[in-house]
Formats: structure tokens, sequence, C-alpha cells
């Protein structure tokens, strides 16, 4: 098969290196990026003939095109702004799709290309990193434990090895992801009904064995179509970031002062997105080349065999020093890139703009985590 990964950032590098490595059904690798510099820097470290390097304007419809054809299947690793003209793209030149997603709305319009997916005998599979994206799938997989499912609690998150102040904190994945992460509502079901909660709220402590005090908090995104998904089968379910202890507080004290906001603004004659120079100033001063860890943990709560019984899942992955990818790359990336290969092979549930959860094999998903040394602790009690 013949993959297509858009984009050269950390996420497109950890994905080249899947599908070349870890995947022997795939055949050539294309890595493209508006700096053809950077995909062919992505080229040179995943190191073998498969791969190659082309540039793209993600915004430029025709480039897309003409770059799709001949694809099997395309991973989306820009920014989630592009995601529905890169879906529409898609469509038109019959390529299997995914993303990294992480907008809601953005998300909705995706899924909205349902009819013309089908038609085109694709799939378009939106948020298929780590959340959303991987815990999705894996909240099917720990629901089909259950009698009655009754809640499924989600948390997730990337932490630096060596955290520094004032944040400890570490860029692993876009600035605007992460803005857009902590800015916009969250989408839970509570008492059966969906909701919508302010992100950076609904602090609660956390504790992973060897680590410092933890906590998480409500943010954007992380639940991706679940509610809907889930409605009218569980009574509870929500999704929060995990970080160290104290971080919420300090960078919500940064949004409240308006430095996340999007409207333009005049300083000194000159205007200025508080947002832009804010996220600009993030990718300056925090660290992002460090080790790092990932946390996963789901809990499930429902009846078996007549008793009420709790499940949980864990996860803790660290950077692969042999490899070189970070512990974020490796649970984004990875589960994107076997989602991709799934979609290229035919390998799905339903066809079409689908979510990742009605489409994927969950036991299938998770012994291709394995394979790749991403193992789920389970405990029930």
């Amino acid at each position: 098969m013949k993959i297509l990964v858009l984009g050269a950032g950390r996420m497109g590098l950890g994905a080249a290196f899947d599908l070349v490595h870890n995947s022997p059904g795939v055949e050539v690798v294309t890595i493209a990026d508006f700096d053809l510099a950077k995909a062919q820097d992505v080229v040179a470290k995943v190191g073998t003939s498969k791969i190659e390097a082309k540039h793209v304007d993600a915004s430029n419809y025709d480039e897309i095109v003409a770059l799709m054809r001949g694809h099997d299947s395309a991973i989306s690793c820009v920014n989630y702004w592009y995601n529905e003209s890169l879906s529409k793209a898609a469509i038109e030149t019959g390529t299997n799709f995914c993303d990294l997603g992480g907008n809601n709305y953005v998300v909705d319009s995706q899924l909205a290309l349902d009819a013309e997916a089908k038609a085109a005998g694709i799939n378009i599979i939106p948020d298929c990193g780590l959340a959303p994206g991987m815990v999705s799938i894996l909240a099917m997989h720990g629901a089909a434990n259950f009698d009655r499912l009754d809640e499924v609690h989600i948390r997730v998150g990337g932490l630096p090895q060596d955290p520094q102040p004032p944040l400890n904190y570490q860029l692993v994945f876009s600035v605007e992801g992460l803005i857009n992460e902590y800015v916009e509502v969250a989408r839970v079901i509570r008492d059966g009904k969906i909701m919508e909660v302010d992100s950076m709220t609904e602090i609660e402590d956390l504790s992973f064995y060897g680590f410092p005090p933890l906590e998480a908090f409500q943010t954007s995104g992380g639940t991706s179509t679940l509610p809907d998904t889930f409605l009218g089968k569980i009574r509870e379910l929500d999704y929060k970031t995990i970080r160290y202890a104290g971080h919420c507080e300090k960078f919500k004290t940064m949004i409240d002062l308006g430095l996340c906001s999007s409207e333009e603004m005049v300083v000194d004659y000159a205007k200025v997105t508080p947002r832009k120079v804010f996220g600009d100033l993030l990718q300056k001063h925090l660290p992002a080349d460090g080790p790092d860890y990932v946390l996963v943990r789901l809990e499930f709560v429902g009846d078996k065999n007549g008793e009420t019984k709790t499940l949980r899942y864990d996860i803790v992955d660290k950077e692969d020093e042999s490899t070189g990818l970070s512990a974020m790359m490796r649970t984004t990336a990875f589960p994107a890139s076997i989602i991709a290969q799934m979609m290229a092979s035919g390998d799905v549930l339903e066809h079409g703009a689908t979510p990742q959860e009605k489409a994927i094999d969950p036991n299938r998903f998770v012994a291709e985590l394995a394979r790749r040394n991403i193992n789920i602790i389970e405990t029930a009690f």
C-alpha cells in the first residue's frame, strides 16, 4: 500500500517512522510539507528508500488533489483547520483519510461528508491521534466487558520527565492545538444528557505510581464523538487532561487575562492578536525536546453478572531512546498510522465519514498497539 503523510512536524515524523519500520504491508510513504527541507529531514531520520519527500501547500486545494492521487490512504498531521478541505480532496481522489483532529466543529463538518465519502468508496475518520483518538477506541474495548455500562472516565496527559517551572510542561505537539484544548468547551455526558463544560475547570487530584502529585481538569476535544456514540447508553462520560499539580491554575490565569483571545487589537499602531503572540511566546520559552511521558487512564463502572464492577485501563509510555521518538509521538502518530493502514486494506467495520470508535475493530487495534509496545495494564475491582 502507498500512504501519504501531510505535515513534517513531530507527528508527521512519528507516523512516517511507524509506516516505514513497523508496517510490512506499506510499500511507499510520501511525506509532504510546505517546507520541503523539513520533509527531507524526516526522510533522512527515517532512513530508508521506502519514503520520499514532497512540497505541498495544505491551503492549496489543487495541489493537495494532485498529491493525493495514487495513494491508498492519507494522514493529516497539519493544523486542524485544514482538515475539512483535505477531506473533500480525499473524496475527489478516492483516497482514504484520517487526521489528528482536535476541534469539534471541524470534525462535525467532516462527518457531514458521510454520503459523499460512501459514494467515493472511501473512509474519512477524523480525530485519530491520542485524545481525541486512541482513547475512543479503548473506550469501546473496555465497554465490551460489561453487561450494562454506567460510567466512562478518561484521563490523559503528556508530561516532561524533567518538569521546569513555572508551568512544568513542555510542548509535545502543536501550540495551537494546546491552546484550542484549553479555551474551547468540553463535551460530556451527565445524568444521561450531553452537556458542555468550560475547560480548565473541575480540577481533581490524580496519582500514578512513581509520579509526583498530578492533577486533571476539563479540556476540549478529548471525548470527540463519544458523547454521541454513548448517548442513551451510559449515565456519565468525561475527559480530563493530566498535568503536574498547579499547572491549571497558572495557565488559566493567563487565559483570564485575555492572552488567548483571537480578537485583533492595536498596540502602538500595530495590529496584533493576543492568541498568536502568546502562542509564539510559548514556543519560544517552553522546552520542546526533553524526554517525556504519556499517561492514560480509563475507568469504567457498570454491571457484570449482576454485580457492580469497576475496570481500569492504564498506559504509561515514555520516550523510546532507541528511536528518539517521544512518548507523545508514539501514542499520537502510531494510532493514526494503524488506522490509515486498516482503511487502506479495507479492514474497517463501516465505510464513509465515520467516528473511529464505530469504524475500527477495538481488538485488532489493541493488538496493533501491543505490537508497538504500547501496552494496557488492566485492573478490575
